[in-house]
């Protein structure tokens, strides 16, 4: 049932061809409005198991969201999992959506306009980087973004989070991982690659894409992650979800 309320609300028929060998170069990349249009279908080929991830992130945030508090997206994008999330948590739960790039944004309020959703969602433009300001949260949601903070923020970031977190409450987060071993780190790569290309990526595309990343998405390893919330004050942090180099962590205040 939820998969099928997943294809409803992601928009995939915009095809990615950000980095097709007719495009030309894009330099590092960027949620502009090319990625926009197409962020949907680019990230459901490109994320192994998204379906699977929205799913779990679902249950998890309906286990943990109490009514008359708020639940914040951080690196929204195009409210996808805001607009899995509305039908299933109390209408109480006030919610909000954080990203820093106006086009990701834009694309969300066109997609909640279109849902029809009755729950008011706020929606906030933030430089991640400078900071941002939470407060009466049960739930926070961080599905991909961490890894696009520059490390020298991310403790402050954790800090943020966890400060606006009542007790009890947790954050969610998705994430691609490193490997401290360069054999594991290899061959996770190679058969995330492998994944990209059953799904119509062109092996100009995986490089092109790859190439663009290099400088904008640095990511931790396991252990790294894990004590960065442990270290913020996190009581509770567990895996959920493992793919390769992907990786679903909760943790608890």
């Amino acid at each position: 049932m939820m998969n099928k309320a997943l294809n409803i609300v992601l928009q995939t028929e915009r095809k990615d061809t950000v980095f097709s060998q007719d495009e030309p170069p894009v330099g590092d990349f960027s949620f502009n409005a090319k990625v926009a249009d197409v962020f949907d279908d680019m990230v459901s080929r490109s994320v192994p198991h998204y379906e699977e991830m929205q799913r779990m992130v679902c249950e998890l945030a309906r286990d943990f969201a109490k009514p008359n508090t708020s639940l914040y997206d951080i690196g929204c994008s195009t409210a996808t999992t805001l607009l899995m999330l509305d039908p299933i948590l109390d209408p109480s739960v006030t919610f909000v959506g954080v990203d820093n790039a106006p086009d990701m944004l834009e694309k969300a309020r066109e997609k909640i306009a279109q849902a029809g959703t009755q729950r008011p969602i706020e929606l906030q433009a933030a430089d991640l980087h400078k900071g941002l300001y939470m407060e009466n949260a049960s739930v926070v949601t961080m599905l991909l973004t961490l890894q696009f903070i520059r490390p020298l923020y991310r403790e402050r970031m954790m800090k943020t989070i966890y400060s606006g977190l009542n007790d009890q409450g947790c954050l969610i987060l998705i994430e691609k991982l490193t490997s401290e071993d360069t054999t594991f780190n290899r061959l996770f790569i190679q058969h995330y690659y492998d994944f990209k290309r059953r799904n119509g990526y062109s092996d100009i595309e995986i490089s092109k894409k790859r190439e663009a990343l290099e400088n904008v998405l640095i990511p931790y390893r396991l252990e790294e992650n894990v004590m960065l919330l442990k270290e913020t004050g996190f009581r509770h942090v567990e895996i959920f979800f493992r793919w390769y180099n992907f990786c679903g962590i909760i943790a608890v205040k």
